[in-house]
C-alpha cells in the first residue's frame, strides 16, 4: 500500500472518484508542498486517532509534552518497565 501525494490545483476529479481510489493506499493533497487533507479508507483507520488528531486540547497536551521532554528529559525503556510494574514475562500480576 503506497501513499499517493496530488497538489490541491491537480485534485480536479470528484471526491466520490478519490473515495474509490483509496484501496490502494491514502490520497494526500497538497498545497504549497505541505498536507491540508488526506483522503483514507474507513476501515485502515482508527477513529480514535483521527478523532484525537484534530483536537486542539490534544495537541496541545502533546506539545506540553514535548517541550518537557526536551527540557527534562526523559526515561528509558527499561525504567519505564521497572515503574509499571513489568517483568520479562510479561504484565505482572495484580
Amino acid at each position: 500500500m503506497s501513499i499517493r501525494t496530488l497538489d490541491i490545483t491537480e485534485a480536479t476529479q470528484p471526491l466520490s472518484e478519490y473515495a474509490r481510489q483509496v484501496d490502494t493506499g491514502p490520497i494526500v493533497v497538497t498545497a504549497q508542498g505541505r498536507p491540508i487533507v488526506a483522503v483514507i479508507a474507513i476501515e485502515n483507520a482508527d477513529l480514535e486517532t483521527m478523532s484525537l488528531s484534530t483536537n486542539p486540547q490534544f495537541l496541545a497536551l502533546i506539545q506540553r509534552s514535548r517541550v518537557r521532554q526536551e527540557s527534562e528529559g526523559g526515561i528509558s525503556s527499561d525504567e519505564m518497565r521497572h515503574r509499571l510494574g513489568l517483568d520479562d514475562a510479561g504484565y505482572k500480576e495484580l
